[in-house]
């Protein structure tokens, strides 16, 4: 029920969350299937990409491209272009997904084709310089504006370099590994600690040979994958919504089905259970190299305080605003460590992530790199401030569920950035 322009009311949980929910595939591997399978030769038939924006954007941008991307019943058919790609006429619109510009920015870097890659305000203020320079170091001509889109890619002949990030990132990492396909010669790059593995999974399916050595990975190019197809698995980011919002409400049972059960992505397991949840997770099948399975949340435990580091935030980035729900209904305090990234997210996500439980009640300070939250409980009765953040307006309406009274979200529409129908999913568990 609305409770305004812009806004969503969200009622507090007057009794257990009980039931099964899927939720959307995952945007991450979705990401990947369709930019991979449209610069791959031969063809492919993806299953189960999500209807989120974001997704929509690399569709787009790479039928510009030149690739052929069918929507079928439930699924869609790609005809790579073999890393063959076509010049468009004006510049490529990756909408709000930084996914989108910085996998473009590697997969097009040494492909021969002038290509500017733009989007909305909010992704113009996210840095493209960090994926810039590993490109530029393979020989990428790669201009910023001022280190922000609009980004700029000319044509150039790539090598193979060595790469090593200053920060674990799927993306940079996935933009250097991408660059190397149309590279001659040997790739390397390495990362702080391990980020999201599915790049790797991927192309090793596709027939690109991608050797591990601890943190780093190389490539020997220049390499065409071949098509392959996918079944997306459940987005496991969207479930913590649901894993959280079962571990805060006492008597709740809650299972989220086939979904990504990837280590690399389940970090904000390991961190539920740590604080006392109960949660249970049980592989079912694989697909694409990834684990799928399904996640079972019961509440009833009172939360316990954490401390979350740097070495667990690669594998949380995207779950660390519910999960700062679930430490705001903790006992005790909980520290967040080496997260300066979610600043630069679709919004400044350590601000706004304490401003909205300080609205809500609770006691969080920032730090440069984190937060400190202390637990206890929300109260609700207020409007909170989302700044048209997806996982912000997820994460508002979990932290609803346990507080006292109403609370009106605001601009609930950009939950449909990556989960079009959480508010239906969410409220079908009630």
């Amino acid at each position: 029920m609305s409770a305004g322009v812009g806004t969503r009311a969200v009622a507090p949980a007057l009794r257990p969350l009980r039931g099964s929910v899927r939720v959307p595939g995952d945007k991450s591997i979705a990401h990947r299937a369709v930019l991979f399978n449209a610069a791959a030769e031969g063809t492919a038939r993806v299953h189960g990409v999500p209807g989120g924006a974001d997704v929509r954007s690399s569709i787009e941008a790479m039928r510009t491209l030149g690739a052929r991307i069918e929507k079928l019943d439930d699924s869609l058919r790609i005809d790579g272009c073999a890393l063959r790609f076509c010049a468009p006429h004006g510049p490529l619109d990756c909408g709000n997904s930084g996914t989108t510009m910085r996998l473009l920015a590697g997969l097009l870097a040494g492909v021969g084709i002038d290509v500017v890659l733009d989007g909305d305000a909010s992704l113009r203020r996210r840095p493209m310089e960090r994926v810039a320079r590993p490109l530029r170091a393979m020989g990428g001509r790669i201009e910023t504006s001022e280190g922000h889109a609009p980004v700029r890619i000319r044509p150039a002949t790539l090598h193979g370099a060595t790469i090593a990030l200053d920060v674990a990132s799927a993306q940079l990492k996935t933009a250097v590994l991408l660059a190397a396909l149309s590279a001659q010669g040997r790739t390397e790059v390495s990362e702080p600690v391990l980020s999201r593995d599915h790049s790797e999974r991927m192309l090793a399916s596709m027939g690109v040979s991608v050797a591990r050595r601890e943190t780093t990975l190389s490539v020997n190019g220049p390499v065409v994958p071949r098509a392959v197809d996918v079944t997306v698995c459940g987005d496991a980011s969207s479930a913590a919504f649901f894993a959280v919002a079962a571990a805060i409400v006492d008597g709740s049972d809650v299972v989220v089905e086939d979904v990504c059960l990837n280590p690399t992505r389940t970090g904000f397991v390991d961190v539920l259970r740590r604080m006392g949840a109960r949660i249970e997770t049980t592989v079912t099948g694989e697909t694409a190299g990834e684990p799928v399975g399904t996640l079972r949340v019961r509440g009833g435990a009172m939360l316990q305080s954490v401390e979350i580091g740097p070495a667990e935030v690669p594998a949380t980035i995207d779950e660390l605003p519910v999960l700062a729900v679930a430490a705001a209904l903790a006992r005790g305090t909980t520290v967040m460590r080496g997260a300066a990234e979610l600043r630069v997210k679709e919004s400044d996500r350590i601000a706004a992530v304490a401003e909205m439980l300080r609205t809500l009640g609770g006691n969080v300070a920032e730090t440069p790199d984190g937060m400190v939250i202390e637990g206890g409980s929300l109260r609700g009765g207020a409007r909170v401030k989302t700044h048209a953040d997806h996982r912000l307006v997820m994460g508002a309406a979990v932290a609803a569920l346990a507080c006292d009274e109403v609370v009106e979200v605001e601009e609930p529409e950009a939950a449909g950035v990556s989960f079009p129908e959480f508010f239906a999913r969410l409220e079908s568990l009630r």
